[in-house]
């Protein structure tokens, strides 16, 4: 009973600093709230990619877990909350500009278009992250997952390079324990030395 219930407590759980943005924009009487609710919901599109990438090198580190092995059962969770976290952020950074005019005019900056890159290729991995697409693709469905790499990278960019390469130091803090636990699990696969096969 409880298995069945747990994606819904989870949901709840990822909506929270959702609905905190939320109440913040239905009681601002401005329009600087919504300026303001950038941050936030572009750091936990962040956060909730982060933590279903850590999923697999987490199990890798700390076999037989629970908490990893729930976590790769679960990871699907965190990746959709991150692309609805990634569609507020981009809605609120449209609705805080205003005009197309000033929408183009940021583009060629590098924390905007790299921000832009990321979210399309959040879009198909959201889109296919159901049980029907899984069977449907086969093979297919784990080569485009593996695209969320190239959105990790992007999404770093993007926080970094904000005010100036401000956004450097919090998105290193957030994204250094996943770029090493990547860093073991490709040694591990990869580049550890073997026993000889006599």
């Amino acid at each position: 009973m409880l298995s069945r219930l747990s994606p819904y407590w989870l949901w709840a759980v990822v909506a929270l600093p959702g609905c905190a943005v939320l109440a913040s924009l239905l009681g601002a009487s401005d329009t600087k709230a919504i300026h303001d609710a950038l941050h936030p919901t572009g750091e936990f599109a962040a956060r909730m990619m982060i933590i279903a990438m850590l999923a697999s090198p987490l199990a890798l580190v700390f076999k037989g877990w629970r908490g990893p092995i729930w976590l790769k059962k679960n990871r699907r969770y965190f990746g959709v909350a991150a692309f609805f976290y990634a569609l507020a952020h981009t809605v609120l950074y449209l609705v805080d500009l205003g005009t197309l005019q000033k929408v183009m005019t940021d583009l060629p900056k590098l924390y905007i278009w790299t921000g832009w890159i990321a979210f399309v290729i959040f879009v198909p991995l959201a889109v296919t992250s159901s049980d029907y697409f899984i069977r449907k693709m086969g093979r297919n469905w784990k080569t485009l997952q593996r695209t969320t790499y190239v959105a990790a990278v992007l999404t770093l960019l993007h926080w970094a390079a904000l005010h100036d390469w401000g956004g450097l130091g919090p998105a290193l803090v957030h994204f250094v324990p996943l770029g090493l636990l990547e860093a073991y699990r490709i040694w591990y696969w990869y580049l550890r030395p073997r026993p000889q096969v006599t």
